[in-house]
């Protein structure tokens, strides 16, 4: 086991990694860019170190200053949390060609999944459910205006190496199809340094399921179940919930199994979710792999009683899995909610600034995720997120009013966020039934 971990990641994240590491005996070091310098969890870390000025390509994205960090403590391992470069193949090469390791997939795995053409035709190659499209990127409006017409309207335009859901748009016609080409191109040029983009038929009153994977290196896999996600505003999830109240159990056994599929051929390792659409006849299509940690994996720790992010730690130490498939009981539900410095009512406006009044709910079976306190300054360079509430009880309409006590409860002043939204969909009828779908939030809120 290892004796020293790095964090190269900030806020809630960070401070969930720096709990785990210390109930399992670990010295954490954490580090921070000048934005962070004030922040309350550093203090929990045994040891933090500037990396530079806000910006995140100065500092939290800035590889040589992450290895400088690492080499001068000490460390024998760097997690890298969600974001930043939890998801960058090269990073995760030059960590282990240093000999740190890197706390999470391969960069082989990382590489085949990375690219999502890629994994499309690992999937169609593994007999994973993939919804028509293109064979490849599309190189010109002709050929794409071909393969739209094949498959039919209404089509997605997605880039080959995006990601929350940026170089991604919707076509219902020839028109709104080649402009929304360019307009993902350039996107996706601007984000990833490429603009590939190719197509898939849109489904319509699709769900967004995904399921939680770990993976050890002497070849075992299991699944920990599915997630819920289609609470979600341009493609970036708000809520998440498991299981899932819109799949039957054959359904369910069929994800977890396409899921070990994909993740087998791919060589993976460590932890990660396979992400689906499911359609209303419940027929489901392969969507992506991430392959990190994800902000939501609170609700599927609360339903099977795993700890991911221990787990996280023991695989990249080289210990096989404590768990095999039969061990993994889904208790419960859990709902989680992104708490995140926003404006619902202004377009979600970004709300940075000082928080000057806080005060987080309590109680059984609720659980907050949070970096933040009263006087903290919500810092206006990063993501938004500055935490999350989740809630486990045996039924699901026991975690909506659970749920909503909770929100309730919560006191976050002189910023704004999506509590408010939060409040007014715990009391709306379609979402107390689950009937919902991934433009559930945008078509009714």
């Amino acid at each position: 086991m290892f004796n020293r971990i790095l964090i190269a990641n900030r806020g809630e994240i960070a401070l969930r990694v720096i709990r785990a590491c210390r109930e399992m005996g670990i010295e954490t070091v954490a580090v921070y860019s000048t934005a962070d310098r004030h922040a309350v969890y550093l203090r929990r870390a045994d040891e933090a170190i500037c990396i530079g000025p806000p910006p995140a390509s100065e500092s939290y994205l800035n590889i040589p200053r992450i290895l400088s960090a690492a080499e001068i403590t000490d460390v024998e391992a760097i997690h890298p949390g969600y974001g930043f470069l939890a998801e960058n193949a090269d990073f995760a090469q030059i960590c282990n060609e240093s000999s740190i390791r890197f706390i999470g997939p391969s960069p082989g795995a990382m590489r085949r999944l990375g690219d999502k053409i890629s994994a499309r035709r690992l999937a169609i190659e593994n007999d994973v459910p993939v919804s028509p499209g293109s064979d490849g990127p599309v190189g010109d409006d002709r050929a794409a205006l071909e393969v739209a017409r094949k498959i039919g309207y209404p089509v997605m335009i997605k880039a080959s190496a995006g990601g929350g859901g940026r170089g991604m748009r919707v076509a219902h016609n020839d028109v709104s199809l080649v402009s929304g080409i360019m307009t993902a191109r350039a996107e996706a040029r601007a984000s990833f340094k490429n603009d590939e983009v190719y197509l898939e038929r849109k489904v319509v009153g699709a769900r967004h399921i995904e399921v939680q994977i770990l993976g050890d290196e002497e070849g075992n896999l299991i699944h920990l179940g599915e997630r819920d996600c289609s609470l979600q505003r341009r493609h970036q999830k708000l809520i998440e919930e498991a299981p899932s109240p819109g799949i039957h159990d054959k359904v369910r056994r069929q994800l977890g199994e396409a899921a070990l599929r994909m993740a087998r051929a791919a060589g993976y390792t460590n932890a990660g979710t396979v992400e689906f659409l499911v359609a209303p006849d419940e027929q489901f299509y392969f969507l992506e792999v991430n392959a990190r940690i994800q902000v939501e994996h609170p609700v599927t720790e609360m339903t099977t009683g795993v700890d991911i992010v221990k787990e996280q730690i023991r695989i990249a130490a080289g210990e096989p899995l404590r768990y095999r498939q039969d061990d993994v009981k889904c208790r419960g539900a859990a709902i989680e909610c992104r708490i995140n410095a926003e404006d619902p009512e202004h377009g979600f406006r970004p709300s940075p600034g000082r928080i000057t009044a806080y005060y987080q709910p309590g109680g059984n079976n609720i659980r907050v995720d949070s970096h933040v306190c009263a006087g903290y300054e919500v810092p206006p360079f990063y993501d938004s997120l500055i935490g999350k509430i989740i809630v486990h009880r045996p039924t699901r309409s026991q975690v909506v009013s659970t749920m909503r006590r909770a929100l309730e409860e919560y006191v976050i002043e002189g910023i704004q966020t999506t509590i408010p939204l939060y409040l007014n969909l715990f009391n709306d009828t379609r979402y107390i039934r689950g009937d919902v779908d991934i433009e559930f939030l945008e078509r009714h809120f």
